[in-house]
């Protein structure tokens, strides 16, 4: 049996909230490369599970800034959002792969000021989309009144 949708956009976010402990703990011990990965992976399932929760069954791909296009067409307010947050999409490859980065490694390359500020971003989506999660439940009657 297939989940409720607000109950799935809640399990990706459960989930995004989790990876945010763990980008931010990275960031502190010095995962700097594994922080950004990490805070964009935060985003990411933020956002899918925005769409799920609107009604939305496959969510395919990674991009933070098509995803949170596509969060706009349910809610606006996702819109203004999108020229902050899409430098996300730019942690996806290159902080993992030796050849997204010329003549170094990601191990190097990438600074504690540099996975603070992502993961900040990463907290900014979780934030914002628990907020418009809430909301979507705030509009669910109550089990009560379903008859449940």
């Amino acid at each position: 049996m297939r989940r409720n949708p607000l109950e799935e956009g809640r399990r990706w976010l459960e989930q995004a909230q989790e990876d945010l402990k763990w980008a931010g703990e990275l960031a502190r011990l010095g995962g700097y490369h594994i922080a950004c990965f990490l805070s964009q992976q935060v985003a990411e399932k933020a956002l899918k599970g925005f769409i799920y929760a609107q009604g939305e069954e496959v969510v395919l791909g990674h991009s933070v800034t098509r995803l949170c296009e596509m969060a706009s067409s349910y809610a606006p307010e996702f819109a203004p959002r999108l020229a902050r947050w899409t430098i996300l999409d730019g942690y996806y490859v290159p902080t993992r792969y030796p050849n997204g980065l010329p003549d170094s490694i990601p191990a190097r390359v990438y600074t504690e000021e540099a996975a603070r500020d992502a993961v900040e971003m990463a907290r900014e989506v979780v934030c914002f989309v628990t907020q418009q999660i809430e909301a979507l439940g705030e509009d669910e009657p109550d089990e009560q009144h379903r008859g449940g």
